[in-house]
């Protein structure tokens, strides 16, 4: 008879071509993380890295190092954290950052995203920047012998009609859906990377695939961010346009540019209210009886245009309860715990597991399990930041995948459920965008 440690000791055994040594029983799991580990948060400024630090430093870590590329930390002192300004798509760069800065755990939450507008026009963007990242810090995590690195994908890995809830298990059974099959083809690569460096070398990486995140430090940008940010910007402008308070709207939007026909506009402090009116009817935020003005007796009605019919269903999870299922796993998870779980799972009742039992689909989602219509997002936003006027649901623009939910039963069994709930969620994100703008 064989059993699921006679399949794992296989795999290690097997797991050396010729001219390497074979790896050991201990390998797949490492020396326990501790409160002084160095920790490398790859990508730390951004919505996903953020939340982790902040998770980190609140479990007392206390050798953080992070890096920033384009949006610069807020630094603080007497924080145990090292910003290091680093391009992580640039080979040379992260092989001497490993080299100089020898990080034990690696956490890597760079990427490039962006919602379904940003993802079907820079195609090529997305999946070169992110195959570059994910390369050099996965290879030389390797490299460098890092004790574990945790690795951040999405759940748009999963194919357009996948059955749902979504399983681990559902990965590349059919087509992706097209409007970011780029990002989501460079996230599967990700998965597999691991993978096949564990099962070569012995590694420990672990792969976890949130589903969509919101919350503080969020990407709030009109042309690229997530429907959930985007939305919320949208109506707190809209609330300014029917206050008629142009200044708040300019001073929002001062520094943000937008592409219209063949010119760009940048607002500034010199931006005229023609300037302004044309810059957010390019984003369909449109005044519908008059126009903007600081001194009127009526105030003006609003409409907002959001993309698609509304029906589409989609899952959110609180960006601070993803990051503590991340550090939940990188205390508690090893691959071989992956693995051993896999193999259970593997057969059905009255079968056993063999030594050619391929080990594929190690990935842990971390969602919530609960979704909710756009629709329904849309209005629930609209109480939330009390916006009082239209909002137009244009059905000549693309909807993407009509429903996407995870199956959290993976990461449930594990140990960690989520915490905070979608309006509570709203809520306290429309705080932080109103104090930090």
């Amino acid at each position: 008879m064989i059993n699921k440690k006679d399949v794992v000791d296989s795999y290690i055994s097997n797991s050396c071509t010729i001219g390497c040594e074979p790896i050991t029983n201990n390998q797949y799991t490492n020396t326990q993380i501790t409160k002084t580990s160095k920790i490398f948060v790859a990508g730390g400024t951004g919505l996903v890295g953020s939340a982790i630090i902040k998770n980190l430093l609140e479990k007392g870590y206390t050798n953080i190092i992070a890096n920033y590329n384009i949006r610069k930390p807020i630094t603080n002192n007497k924080l145990p954290i090292t910003w290091k300004k680093l391009d992580l798509t640039n080979q040379e760069a992260v092989v001497e950052f490993f080299k100089t800065e020898k990080p034990e755990y690696v956490i890597l939450a760079a990427a490039k995203v962006g919602g379904i507008v940003a993802n079907n026009t820079y195609r090529a963007d997305f999946i070169y920047e992110n195959l570059q990242i994910q390369n050099n810090v996965i290879h030389q995590s390797y490299v460098h012998s890092v004790d574990k690195l945790l690795f951040l994908g999405s759940t748009c890995i999963y194919p357009k009609n996948a059955p749902q809830p979504m399983k681990e298990d559902s990965l590349l059974t059919s087509p992706l859906e097209y409007t970011n099959e780029p990002y989501a083809i460079a996230k599967i690569a990700g998965i597999k990377m691991c993978e096949s460096y564990n099962l070569q070398y012995g590694t420990n990486f672990i792969s976890v695939m949130p589903t969509n995140l919101y919350g503080p430090n969020d990407n709030f940008d009109l042309e690229t961010s997530h429907v959930l940010p985007a939305l919320l910007r949208k109506m707190h402008l809209g609330i300014l346009l029917e206050s008629g308070d142009v200044e708040s709207v300019k001073k929002d939007l001062i520094g943000t540019q937008a592409v219209i026909g063949n010119s760009s506009l940048v607002i500034s402090d010199d931006s005229s209210e023609e300037d302004i009116e044309i810059f957010l009817n390019h984003y369909g935020i449109k005044y519908t009886n008059t126009q903007i003005t600081n001194n009127q007796s009526t105030k003006p009605t609003v409409s907002i245009e959001i993309w698609g019919s509304g029906k589409p269903r989609r899952e959110f999870l609180w960006s601070e309860d993803m990051a503590d299922a991340c550090v939940f796993i990188m205390e508690n998870t090893d691959f071989k715990d992956v693995i051993d779980s896999y193999i259970s799972n593997s057969c059905t009742s009255g079968c056993e597991p063999t030594t050619n039992t391929p080990i594929t689909n190690t990935h842990i989602n971390i969602g919530t399990g609960k979704d909710i219509s756009i629709k329904e997002l849309a209005y629930l936003i609209k109480d939330i930041v009390g916006y009082r006027g239209e909002l137009y649901f244009n059905t000549e623009k693309p909807d993407g995948t009509m429903v996407k939910l995870t199956d959290p039963s993976k990461l449930h069994a594990l140990g960690w459920r989520h915490k905070v709930e979608l309006e509570d969620g709203i809520r306290t994100m429309y705080e932080w965008y109103l104090k930090n703008r």
